[in-house]
């Protein structure tokens, strides 16, 4: 069985930065990459959340800058993972300046139970401001790493 374990998931491998300037599909396409390279999802849920997305999608915006892309499991999750992207400046969804997102997360499940826990594990480290603010001063993949470890060593 899969751990839904948020710092299983979410290791150093699946977590990117960007300086560069990006649109909304460019930052998808971005946080999607470490799951398609690493086959736990395919080309089909990439273009699934797009697809979402561009057909009305701001309600991945979780709000403080936050966007959690995903698509329905049958569309191509293979396992369940997450990744992150930070982005120095805001990719906003579908070009909306109230919809700015600089911290995008890529989350693929393969059954509702896997859905839920992981789901409940990443929404309470988001939930923190302490913690949001401190997945944004983080520099390297090994920080982000260290302080969801951290997280859940107090949780």
């Amino acid at each position: 069985m899969t751990s839904t374990k948020l710092s299983d998931l979410l290791t150093e491998e699946k977590i990117r930065f960007s300086a560069d300037r990006l649109g909304w599909r460019e930052a998808v396409t971005q946080v999607a990459a470490p799951l398609l390279e690493a086959g736990d999802i395919t080309p089909d849920y990439l273009a699934a959340m797009i697809e979402s997305i561009e057909a009305g999608g701001t309600y991945i915006d979780l709000g403080f800058g936050i966007a959690l892309a995903h698509a329905r499991p049958e569309r191509g999750a293979v396992r369940t993972a997450i990744s992150m992207l930070r982005l120095e400046e805001p990719a906003p969804l579908l070009d909306k300046t109230e919809h700015a997102v600089d911290l995008y997360f890529c989350f693929a499940a393969v059954d509702a139970h896997a859905h839920t826990l992981a789901m409940a594990s990443l929404a309470r480290m988001l939930s923190d401001t302490d913690t949001r603010e401190a997945l944004r001063a983080a520099r390297s993949a090994a920080d982000v790493t260290k302080l969801i470890s951290e997280f859940e060593e107090t949780r």
